[in-house]
């Protein structure tokens, strides 16, 4: 497939509607390789990947199930039970953290941000091209100071979001696209 039909092809996939397999190690590894070939002005690398694979994604589980149900006592075992299934939906879960400089005095608080956005879109992408489907979330997790914690990371990391790895047990459909006339527009110069 060519590189525009790859980008003109590319869809999220529910994580709840992936299956095995994920994609092997060598397959991974290239996966994450074109993930960090992403715009970083100034070479900060501010993000960081860490790969769940069926153990981690469990022992997240079991961190979200507690969260869940001490935040939540009125909740039944039932809705427990899917906050702990949640990282598990698919073969590979990558964690996506930043560690933004706000006061950096060169590279503006919006670039570092955007270069953590364009690692997981070339995730996405690169998950497509191996053959695979993959889906990009964040939910209550990524914003949880307790699941940060248990992840490993301090207050001034952020979690962009949690990028689902696997292959789909159903065919994907296609969802309803903005046309052209809703976000494309040209510029010739300011109104007179």
């Amino acid at each position: 497939m060519d590189t525009l039909d790859l980008l003109l092809t590319r869809r999220s996939v529910v994580a709840k509607d992936m299956g095995e397999p994920g994609p092997d190690d060598a397959t991974l590894n290239k996966i994450l390789a074109a993930g960090i070939r992403v715009p970083d002005h100034g070479k900060l690398g501010p993000w960081r990947i860490q790969v769940l694979r069926k153990p981690g994604q469990a022992a997240l589980g079991e961190v979200l199930a507690r969260v869940f149900a001490r935040e939540h006592p009125e909740a039944e075992e039932r809705q427990v039970e899917l906050e702990r299934q949640r990282p598990q939906r698919a073969p590979i879960l990558l964690a996506v953290t930043a560690r933004i400089d706000p006061h950096h005095p060169k590279i503006p608080l919006m670039e570092q941000q955007l270069s953590g956005g364009a690692l997981c879109q070339n995730i996405l992408v690169a998950s497509h091209a191996s053959g695979f489907v993959a889906q990009w979330l964040t939910e209550w997790p990524s914003y949880h100071p307790e699941v940060r914690q248990a992840l490993g990371h301090d207050a001034e990391t952020q979690i962009i979001g949690f990028i689902y790895i696997g292959t789909p047990t159903t065919p994907p459909n296609e969802r309803p696209r903005p046309t052209f006339e809703q976000v494309v527009s040209e510029w010739t110069g300011p109104a007179a």
